[in-house]
């Protein structure tokens, strides 16, 4: 007698192989995420009392424009386990693909609002903070961030993601 979990299976099977070769079965792709978000910063070191420029780039990789972002930015844990550090930021600044502007904060919360969103299909904005090292900061020390964010899109849909990690910035003394 024949299992009926055999039968199953074997109907399953043939089910799959005929979604397959009509192309009706899901498809295994690497699609990259709705949006992204990258960091760089122009230095990987800076000395008590200089400045590194943190960059953050969003980029819509949707077919729908960008309507809102949310973001945070906050120091990672071995960051804040040095209280000889001392750092903030003092400056922003949005470029877009008609300039450059002012933002409007530099703290570590919502800074979603400085992207100028509507973000089109396809485009970026950046976001640059000026981190600024106090000169009587403590050194060999690394100050590194990470961050969330919430995007929603002109179709209704939203998507979120992070930890993202900002490459760390070695304060190093002369």
């Amino acid at each position: 007698m024949r299992s009926p979990l055999l039968r199953r299976l074997g109907l399953t099977a043939v089910l799959a192989f005929v979604l397959t070769v009509f192309g009706l079965a899901p498809g295994a792709s690497a699609d990259t995420a709705p949006a992204a978000l990258a960091f760089t910063t122009d230095s990987a070191t800076t000395t008590p009392g200089g400045t590194v420029k943190l960059s953050m780039t969003i980029t819509n990789n949707k077919t729908y424009d960008v309507l809102f972002v949310y973001q945070t930015i906050d120091p990672t844990w071995l960051t804040t386990q040095r209280p000889d550090l001392k750092y903030s930021f003092t400056g922003c600044s949005l470029a877009t693909a008609a300039g450059a502007a002012a933002c409007s904060g530099t703290g570590p919360t919502n800074l979603g609002g400085n992207y100028g969103a509507t973000i089109p299909p396809g485009q970026s904005r950046t976001v640059t903070l000026t981190l600024q090292v106090a000169s009587d900061s403590g050194c060999n020390g690394n100050i590194g961030f990470y961050s969330y964010y919430y995007a929603e899109f002109s179709d209704g849909t939203n998507t979120n993601g992070g930890p993202v990690y900002t490459p760390e910035t070695r304060v190093l003394c002369a």
